[in-house]
């Protein structure tokens, strides 16, 4: 199988050598960012050039987001698409609204919007040590069942709790509502502008069912996440609603 690697962390993440080595009887191929880039979202490069670099054979690094890595190398790089994208293992989770915020899970989704099987990779730690390999054995054993699985439309979105030992099961889950508590640091500079930081945590949520519980009971979170948001009845609220003509 031809893959494609990719992730936010950037090209000597210890994530995404977990992922080639794991699959290294693919035709594995990896663009990466050339520093990290987490929390980018889909951000792409549309007003400056985005530098290409290749270190080796089939290994590239790219200047841009995640979202950049995708869109770039499959129009410079590839002569024939890849028949899979991967994008991480990231450091660290994400987890419902992180998919908002996440360069991993906009390098999947980059990815399935062009129509290619894509799945974004992180593992549910902060703090080393993270234990890649495992993460990257339970993708490479389940690889050709999550590839079957995917249909146009989605990107799927794996969360795997860093356990060093014991069994890694799978729970298909739906993506948290919780959401993050801000916490801002502001500070004040030498010409009385506000500097600010941002730290904050997550908030109590219900957790039935979704990916942060899953990951919380130790489980491997599996969640399908449509790539066009739709709220039908939502809609039908709206297109009862009378709005003033403009004449």
């Amino acid at each position: 199988m031809k893959i494609l690697i990719t992730n936010d962390d950037g090209i000597n993440s210890d994530g995404l050598n977990a992922l080639v080595e794991a699959l290294s009887n693919h035709e594995v191929w990896v663009v990466a960012p050339d520093r990290e880039r987490s929390a980018s979202s889909q951000s792409i490069t549309i007003k400056d050039p985005v530098r290409i670099h290749k270190l080796g054979e089939r290994t590239y690094t790219c200047s841009g987001t995640p979202a950049d890595c995708v869109v770039f190398s499959l129009n410079t790089v590839f002569e024939k698409m890849p028949d899979l994208i991967l994008s991480g293992i990231n450091h660290g989770a994400n987890l419902g609204i992180d998919l908002l915020y996440s360069g991993t899970a906009a390098a999947a989704r980059q990815g399935a919007l062009v129509g290619i099987p894509s799945i974004a990779l992180s593992q549910c730690s902060y703090e080393p040590p993270f234990y890649f390999d495992r993460g990257a054995a339970f993708l490479a054993k389940n690889l050709d069942k999550l590839k079957a699985l995917w249909h146009e439309d989605h990107f799927i979105n794996i969360n795997i709790p860093n356990k060093s030992e014991g069994v890694l099961e799978a729970k298909i889950t739906t993506p948290s509502q919780t959401r993050y508590i801000d916490r801002i640091s502001t500070f004040t500079a030498p010409n009385d502008d506000l500097l600010c930081l941002m730290n904050g945590e997550r908030g109590a949520g219900d957790e039935d069912g979704h990916d942060f519980g899953a990951v919380d009971a130790g489980f491997v979170s599996i969640s399908p996440v449509y790539l066009f948001p739709v709220n039908h009845r939502e809609e039908e609220v709206y297109r009862k609603a009378e709005f003033k003509k403009l004449s």
